[in-house]
This record gives structure tokens, sequence and C-alpha cells, in this order.
């Protein structure tokens, strides 16, 4: 086992991120949902489209698709990272939801409303590739950094993954906006082109941790459990040890709860830009490529403030101003409001993603071989907030036709994650006492 806060492992490890997040940045957020609305609205059916027979509004369609996919991370991940642990290969796992991920994203390439059934099939298949790649993602941090360094490890991270999707976005959007010069006529073309391009860009740079990263120590021990049969074993067994840690017993409703919002509203941004304001797909790119730049920023001044005064603390300002700009979503009328609110969502959405993960890595046991199903209960926790998310913004937006009331329903969700993130502050502070106290009498005693 490789010694931690090994400056090669952490440079490997933060280059799956820099390779993952092109496609975050081009399929969740920029080129797919304008691609997506566009080709999906016609003078004859408005903004409906045949799925299989049914018809749905097409935004509600893609939200519901990827609460799907995500629905079924949160059910088949516990059991994968359990087996990842039992048998120490959570790189393999990684491996095989990358090229899964990665290969959707070409199969995109083909995306026209004549193979429509298929392209949704790959865009929810590509969604599922990246949730679960992150999983065992998440799970190396506590295993290559020390306590003291995993704030900034973490957000060393997200600043890597931020710097590559703006590398890969600026290369498509050269295509989306000058297509000309590289001879192409249809205008579908570049936003198509992207999607390959993020294919490569992902697995390709994918190699570099899958080379260097380690392994993953075996976690047998004397049982001699089947996969299957051990996986949930070792799983019951982390699940019975969560409940008896007072502050991540805690910070698991709360982050729930604020990642509903959180999530939900980086998924649907560009929805909202494309559909309720009808932004031309090149002032989205431009926007989102500023949010990343801010992002970063936020990432690094969000590991300076946790350091100084603490997670927890830090994560409720954070959380406090994500209700706000929450709340603000509903009143946005023009695209100077849009840009603005964009801006500041950038500036927090580094913060609360780097100090989430830091977060719970800090409130669990040091020294565990089975990091990966401990960072089960993480990631599945934030998937089952966004199938929820998803679901929630979907169904009130088709039954009222206004995202502006399902952002309304979101903030709800930011407000009892932030009561909780409070909660959990006093039973922070209240532990410390008693440590303190613990600690005074015996020396006293002594």
């Amino acid at each position: 086992m490789e010694a931690k806060n090994n400056k090669k492992i952490i440079w490997a490890w933060s280059m799956f991120d820099w390779a993952n997040q092109s496609y975050n940045m081009v399929i969740t957020t920029t080129i797919f949902p304008a691609y997506y609305v566009a080709i999906t609205a016609n003078k004859q059916n408005g903004d409906m489209v045949t799925f299989f027979g049914h018809q749905y509004v097409n935004t509600v369609l893609s939200n519901y698709i990827l609460g799907l996919s995500y629905l079924i991370v949160v059910v088949t991940l516990p059991i994968l990272t359990s087996i990842a642990d039992y048998r120490g290969n959570k790189k393999l796992y990684m491996q095989l939801f990358t090229w899964l991920g990665s290969l959707s994203c070409a199969g995109l390439f083909f995306f026209t409303m004549d193979t429509f059934e298929f392209s949704m099939i790959c865009f929810g298949l590509a969604s599922i590739g990246y949730c679960g790649g992150f999983v065992f993602y998440n799970s190396y941090l506590p295993q290559i950094a020390t306590l003291d360094q995993q704030d900034a490890v973490s957000a060393k991270g997200f600043i890597y993954g931020f710097a590559g999707c703006i590398v890969v976005q600026i290369i498509c959007f050269i295509f989306v906006l000058a297509p000309g010069v590289f001879g192409i006529t249809d205008e579908a073309f570049p936003a198509r082109l992207s999607f390959l391009i993020v294919a490569f860009w992902w697995i390709g740079f994918s190699l570099i941790p899958f080379y260097i990263l380690p392994k993953g120590k075996p976690n047998v021990g004397s049982h001699n459990y089947n996969v299957l049969t051990g996986g949930f074993k070792e799983l019951a067994k982390v699940w019975t040890k969560v409940k008896e840690m007072p502050l991540l017993k805690r910070f698991l409703p709360a982050f729930f709860f604020y990642s509903v919002g959180v999530q939900t509203i980086m998924l649907v941004a560009a929805n909202f830009g494309a559909k309720e304001l009808h932004l031309p797909e090149e002032n989205l790119i431009s926007v989102i490529l500023l949010i990343q730049f801010v992002a970063i920023l936020g990432s690094w001044l969000t590991a300076k403030f946790s350091a100084k005064y603490g997670n927890v603390k830090v994560l409720i300002v954070i959380v406090a101003f994500w209700t706000l700009l929450c709340g603000f979503f509903y009143f946005i009328i023009n695209a100077y409001q849009f840009y603005a609110a964009a801006t500041l969502v950038g500036l927090v959405m580094g913060g609360v993603q780097t100090l989430s993960r830091s977060t719970f890595s800090k409130f669990i046991p040091e020294n565990i071989p089975d990091t990966a199903s401990y960072f089960s209960f993480y990631d599945v926790t934030e998937k089952l907030s966004i199938v929820v998310g998803l679901f929630t913004f979907g169904f009130v937006e088709a039954v009222t036709h206004e995202m502006r009331i399902s952002s309304i329903v979101l903030d709800v969700f930011l407000a009892v994650g932030l009561l909780l993130l409070i909660s959990l502050l006093v039973a922070e502070r209240r532990i410390k006492a008693v440590i303190s106290l613990q600690s005074t009498l015996s020396t006293v005693k002594i």
C-alpha cells in the first residue's frame, strides 16, 4: 500500500476529475441541453416528444431519464462498492463505469430525431457511467491523503476537473462558433462532434489514474463469503458503524436535503436558460465557461476558509447562499439576470462539492480498508438526492408547465438542509466540549 500524501498519486487521482468533468460540462450543462431543446422543439407538437409510444414534455423526459439513471446507481452501487472493498478491486469498477460512460457519449454522436429512443438510452447510460466511476474515485480520498490534507486534496481534484472541462468546452466551442472554417455545413454536426470529443477525452485521460492509482487492499479477513453475500455483509457492517457515529449520522441527512437543491439546479440550469429565456447555444456556453473559472476560485477559497473556520461553519454559509440563489431563480426574466445568477452559482458550486466530500471523509474513521463501502453511503445519499430533485422538478413542471415554480419547491429542500447543518454544528460543539472536559478532568486526576 502506497504512503499517503504521495504527490504522484494525488496528481493521478486529480486527473480522473480532469477527464470525466468533460461529460459534466458538455453533456449535462451546455451543448447537449441546448441541442436537445432545439432538436425536440417543433411547430406541430411544441415541446412534446414521443418516447416508446408515450408523450412527454421534452425537458421533463430528459429529467426523468437522468433521474432514472441516478436511481439505478443508487440501487447497484452499495453492492458494488462493498464487493470492491471485499475483493480489493475498486479500480476495476472505476474502469468499467468509465468505459460505459465514454462509449455512451460516443453513441450520442448519432443523435437525431430518427434515433431518438436509442440516443436517450445512451444519454442515460452515460450518466450511469459518470456517476458510477465517481463513487470509486471519491473512495480513494481517505486512502491517499491524511486527515489534515483532505480538504486541500479534495479541492485540488475539483480544480483539475473545472480546468479540464474548460479546455474541452473551448475546443467544442470553436467547432460550434466557426463550423465554416472546418468545412462543416450541417448545423447539427458541431454539437454531435462535441459528444464524440468528450468520449475520447474522458477515456483518454482516465488511462493515467487507471495506470498509477493503487488497486486497493482486499478486506476479506477470515470470512469465506462468495462475492455477492460478502458484499451485502460488508455493507451491513458499515451501516451499523455509521449509526454509531454521532456526527456522520447527522451530516448525511443534511447533505441529502441541500444536495436535492444544489445538484438539481446545476443539472437543469442550462435547460432553464434555453427554454425559459430562449438563450442561444453560444451564449449558454459562454456563461457556463465563466462559471467554471469562478468555480475554481470558489473551490480554492472554500479550502482556505474551512481551514480557518471549520468545515461545518463554512458549509452553513455556502448553503445559506444557495438558498437565496434558488429563490432568486423564480424572478429571473432576462439574460442579464440569468448571467448574474449563474456567476454566483459558480462561486459556491465548487465550494459546496469540495467541502461536502472532505467533510464526510473527516467524519469516517482513519486508516480503514473499506473506504469504498463508507463512501457508498455518501454517494448513495447524493445520487438519491438527485433522483428526488429531478423527479420533483420534472413532476412540478409537467403539472404547471412552469420551471420557475419547480425552483421554489427545490428551495424548500435547501432550507431544510440548512437547518440540519445548524443542528450538526451544535452537536459538533457539544461533542468537542465533552472531549475537552474529559481531557481536563484526566489532567487534574493525574
